[in-house]
């Protein structure tokens, strides 16, 4: 089969078409066919090596942690899944990802597709969609009538977030710059701060959550906006706690935890339309495609989420 594969740590041109062997499912496994996929910060990250004291793949490593498909074939112990159904993913980190027009993944990991959706919109889902359900639900324990703030509200991960927290009943605010002022609004947040123009610490305080998502001085910053018992959950980098405890606050790292439970409950907010996945920009599944992808990725600055669309 075709995968987009990378042969050694580098740069986006280490990205290669290569012909590998179609994956058979094991027992509680299920084979994909891949309709679509997505790009995220974790998959150039890896590319580069930054991530390989935390996770140690053997080459080639086919990159690539989300996709939409169908259903080809079960592992003999599968139950919940059948031939045909329509389905999404946010497999286990190995070295056989989701650049490719076939992959296995774990039954308890693969939930139905919302009807309401096609496979470039489902494709979007699982890997941003999870991080943000997780770091509100399951990490920040974000309650109805608490003050969220969800930084980079328009990307991957900032665009689930802040409808998620709207669906809870949050107050959301949310970092963007001015061209994405109209569309976080139209999302549901409640106050937008441009930060060309802004500094958020200085007009945001007394907030219960700061979801961060880009690390650095914004997560700095964003200690000195919330109360005493609020929490800071990040997904970039570990936040530092002596400063977390001198202030009084929850200060945690999370790292996304695949789970096909909690993508059926993000399915089921889509298809009751209290949650609109959003696709940014497409590209093709070839060499090139992917290595566009990426650089678009890279600059932090995509609005929703990049697709590769894999087949029609």
């Amino acid at each position: 089969m075709k995968a987009i594969v990378i042969d050694q740590y580098g740069d986006k041109e280490e990205l290669e078409e290569e012909e590998i062997a179609k994956p058979e499912p094991e027992s509680d496994e299920v084979l994909i066919e891949i309709h679509a996929a997505a790009v995220n910060p974790i998959d150039w990250k890896l590319r580069y090596g930054y991530l390989k004291e935390k996770l140690s793949l053997e080459f080639p490593i086919v990159l690539g942690w989300d996709a939409s498909g169908i259903v080809k074939k079960l592992g003999k112990e599968v139950e919940s899944l059948n031939k045909g159904d329509r389905v999404f993913v946010r497999p286990e980190l190995t070295n056989r990802g989701t650049y490719a027009e076939y992959t296995t993944a774990k039954e308890n990991l693969v939930a139905k597709m919302p009807e309401n959706i096609d496979f470039k919109e489902a494709a979007a889902v699982p890997l941003a969609g999870l991080i943000a359900y997780q770091t509100l639900v399951d990490v920040g324990k974000l309650d109805s009538g608490d003050r969220v703030l969800i930084h980079a509200g328009a990307g991957g991960v900032g665009s689930f977030a802040v409808q998620i927290a709207k669906n809870m009943g949050a107050y959301v605010a949310t970092t963007a710059s001015s061209k994405n002022i109209e569309f976080l609004k139209s999302l549901g947040v409640d106050e937008v701060i441009d930060y060309t123009e802004d500094d958020f610490s200085q007009v945001l305080e007394d907030y219960d959550l700061v979801i961060d998502t880009l690390g650095g001085e914004v997560q700095d910053k964003s200690f000195d906006i919330l109360k005493k018992g609020g929490k800071l959950v990040s997904i970039v980098e570990e936040p530092d706690q002596e400063k977390a405890a001198q202030l009084g606050i929850e200060a945690k790292f999370h790292w996304l935890i695949p789970d096909g439970e909690e993508l059926s409950v993000l399915a089921e907010m889509i298809d009751d339309n209290n949650l609109k996945p959003v696709v940014g920009t497409v590209f093709p599944f070839s060499e090139q495609g992917l290595k566009d992808a990426h650089e678009l990725s890279e600059t932090h600055h995509a609005r929703g989420k990049i697709v590769i669309k894999v087949r029609s």
